[in-house]
């Protein structure tokens, strides 16, 4: 039988991620992310938060460092890590998540982080579309013709 770690999460950061080095240069970036778990107290469903260490090793770490903000959501795709040591003679042990894969989300709650879908205001161009001349008129229209060629 095969043994599978496999940890796929959707949450905000807790705080902002903090890039430091190992003695041999490879970079480690640490952050904690905060995910809503949903559960029923007597007649109604409350949000409860949990909260998961993630460490992202190397260069994505490296690169995404600066975008790991206190509010950002990101998606994590990793595995869980229990690293082990004694401290004043007593045994001690964390389990976090290493980070293969992160995917940025969207903003911060307040709405500043730049999220990823576009916006529909009056752009730098003059013409009602974002910065880049994209406007909703330029979206593909309702009937595309392939609503016909479903079989069923």
């Amino acid at each position: 039988m095969v043994d599978i770690n496999r940890v796929v999460l959707i949450g905000r950061l807790t705080r902002n991620a903090e890039l430091k080095y190992t003695a041999n240069g490879q970079a480690v970036c640490k952050f904690s992310l905060a995910v809503n778990r949903r559960k029923r107290t007597e007649d109604k469903w409350e949000d409860e938060a949990n909260f998961f260490d993630v460490v992202l090793w190397g260069r994505q770490g490296e690169s995404l460092n600066q975008y790991l903000n206190k509010g950002k959501m990101v998606a994590i795709e990793g595995e869980l890590r229990q690293d082990r040591w004694v401290q004043d003679g007593q045994n001690r042990s964390k389990v976090e998540i290493v980070a293969f894969n992160l995917q940025l989300l969207g903003g911060s709650p307040a709405g500043n982080g730049g999220g990823a879908s576009p916006s529909y205001g009056q752009g730098q161009n003059g013409r009602g579309g974002d910065e880049h001349g994209f406007s909703p008129q330029d979206e593909a229209p309702e009937n595309d013709g392939f609503a016909n060629d479903i079989p069923f």
